[in-house]
């Protein structure tokens, strides 16, 4: 029998935080849509396994300098048995300086077949900017230069 959608979910965010990044794009449809509508100057839609290879991969390589677990989790049902409303945070630890930080996260998931075939995800990405230590980088991007103008 397939993975619930809530099944789904748990075994992404569980696996983000156990860094199994090469095991994730399996959890997903090999034609999905995967959106991080709030990512700061946009983010490309993730259509294909491949493309969440590829996200998972740079992830992996930003995310060196903090250890993190999701906590706070509810799963709220909604009345379309393939749909699911997650709201979590990540809560982890700054590893140079043991500071603690927690990022809030929302995401709503449809799974067909114990597979994501869409997902939202709407989490803090300037939190978790902060946390890994490149927010200074990330806000650069962000600020047009005078050539840009």
């Amino acid at each position: 029998m397939p993975r619930t959608p809530s099944e789904v979910f748990l075994a992404v965010v569980e696996g983000v935080g156990d860094r199994r990044y090469d095991e994730l794009p399996d959890l997903y449809a090999e034609h999905t849509d995967v959106r991080h509508p709030m990512a700061p100057g946009g983010a490309p839609v993730l259509r294909t396994r491949d493309d969440l290879r590829r996200h998972f991969g740079a992830a992996a390589k930003r995310l060196p300098t903090v250890e993190f677990r999701p906590a706070d989790i509810t799963v709220h049902q909604t009345t379309d048995p393939e749909v699911i409303v997650a709201e979590f945070s990540y809560r982890g630890t700054k590893l140079a300086t043991g500071e603690a930080f927690t990022v809030p996260a929302v995401f709503v998931v449809r799974v067909r077949d114990g597979e994501i075939v869409e997902s939202r995800d709407y989490f803090d990405h300037l939190a978790f900017a902060q946390a890994r230590g490149d927010l200074p980088e990330t806000l650069a991007r962000l600020t047009p230069t005078p050539a840009d103008t």
